[in-house]
């Protein structure tokens, strides 16, 4: 149950922090002019926020281990 809680608390918040980190990244980086804020959205969204849940979940389940 342990390991199940911190996969779950890492999931959540890799999920937010990529999200979060690709939106910034991708706004700033971006040179498409017309639709930057759509770009920078879908990019956290699909491709940054589920990199990074997957990352939180794996290290959730490596901390969440019995010591």
């Amino acid at each position: 149950m342990r390991r199940f809680a911190f996969s779950l608390l890492g999931t959540i918040s890799g999920y937010v922090i990529g999200a979060v980190a690709g939106y910034w990244l991708v706004s700033r980086a971006s040179g498409n002019s017309h639709d930057r804020p759509v770009e920078a959205a879908m990019t956290g969204a699909f491709v940054s926020g589920p990199l990074g849940a997957v990352v939180g979940g794996v290290a959730g389940i490596l901390l969440g281990k019995r010591r």
